[in-house]
């Protein structure tokens, strides 16, 4: 059985208020070509399809094309869970796009739900989808009232899901939570309403399985196991994913459940990457970009206007900084206390800031002579 994993594609999201239209739609189109080129059995979607529970209309036209594309591949069948961005209900309508027996689209929570059976050479192969929901329609869902946090929510549903695999099935789990354990990311929101709560959830709720198939999580990994796994986020959605590798994961399960994963790299339009420099030095560039940017000067002292300037050649420069702010409590603590023990320098880098420019000569030989009369009242 050969599996094709994804998740989080937020469609509807921008990036600092920059549309993302046109970047999802180039990553789309290299998941249908990888659905092309390495022909899945299934294609699972776990979970934060759109950003919101209310997605433009852009982002549920971008998905309706998308699973016309992917349903009209004879061979191919899907699975999709909703998120905690999703709105649980409209992601259950999404069933009527497909042939009930090729599509598994789980939207609101259900405790009687049955797994897709698929078949291959090997035999049965089950698929649990577990849609995303918060401990208050859990609670209700499962006539439990002891549910209190998401892992109670997932233990629940993976009991549930368990009694009704077929004997001897291979077992795959699609689930939109946090593993203890797992990278997380900024653009994530927290899982749970409850004042307190605690988030994360053991690996160990999904013995038996020998594929969970997780969304939530923006970073690729594997956690508590090889077998348990986040495909991640096919774009970056703030600076701290800047550098990650986004892909798609594709796995191969034989005939004992055991599994190969193979990450298949995407590409996507633009990158999120940090620059930095002095401002003289990042406008003097030969060549721009329209990656997304972060600027981090470095020049000692506030420019006039600088993100207008940087912007001629980074047109989606977002954010910008001054690397001397940015310096840590501690750092900051250690220069004030190495500034003490060198007043001349304390005393010019104040000239300068007031000024704008350092101080001549005349002032020099001003500040040094009142500072070395200080010291010598001082030792008297």
């Amino acid at each position: 059985m050969r599996i094709l994993h994804t998740s989080d594609w937020h469609l509807g999201r921008p990036f600092f208020q920059l549309a993302l239209d046109e970047d999802h739609d180039v990553i789309l189109a290299q998941i249908d070509s990888a659905i092309l080129e390495h022909s899945p059995d299934v294609l699972i979607i776990a979970g934060d399809i759109f950003d919101r529970a209310g997605p433009p209309q852009t982002a549920l036209t971008r998905l309706r094309d998308f699973l016309v594309r992917a349903t009209a591949n004879p061979g191919l069948a899907i699975v999709i869970i909703a998120g905690n961005h999703d709105a649980a209900a409209q992601i259950g309508m999404l069933g009527v796009l497909a042939p009930i027996e090729k599509a598994l689209i789980r939207g609101p929570l259900d405790a009687h739900d049955l797994p897709m059976v698929l078949e291959d050479e090997h035999g049965s192969v089950a698929i649990s989808a577990l849609p995303f929901s918060y401990e208050f329609a859990a609670r209700a869902c499962f006539d439990a009232e002891n549910i209190s946090c998401p892992a109670d929510v997932i233990a629940a549903q993976v009991n549930a899901a368990r009694d009704r695999v077929p004997a001897g099935a291979r077992w795959i789990v699609v689930a939109h939570s946090f593993v203890e354990g797992a990278a997380s990311t900024d653009s994530e929101r927290s899982l749970s309403r409850t004042v307190g709560g605690i988030e994360t959830i053991s690996a160990e709720i999904f013995d038996g399985a020998h594929y969970v198939a997780l969304g939530h999580l923006h970073r690729a990994q594997s956690v508590g196991a090889s077998h348990i796994r986040y495909s991640g986020s096919p774009l970056a959605f703030g600076f701290d994913e800047e550098g990650q590798e986004k892909s798609l994961t594709l796995i191969d399960m034989a005939a004992d459940g055991s599994i190969e994963t193979t990450a298949i790299p995407l590409k996507p339009r633009r990158q999120a990457r940090t620059i930095r420099g002095t401002l003289e030095e990042l406008v003097a560039a030969p060549v721009g970009s329209d990656d997304f940017i972060r600027v981090v000067l470095t020049d000692e002292t506030l420019q006039i206007d600088p993100m207008k300037r940087v912007r001629v050649l980074y047109p989606n420069a977002v954010q910008l900084s001054y690397e001397r702010a940015e310096r840590t409590l501690e750092e900051r603590l250690g220069e004030g206390r190495a500034a003490i023990d060198d007043p001349e320098t304390l005393v010019s880098d104040f000239i300068e800031f007031v000024r704008g420019e350092a101080p001549g000569e005349i002032d020099t030989q001003l500040v040094n002579t009142l500072i070395h009369e200080t010291r010598q009242e001082i030792q008297a």
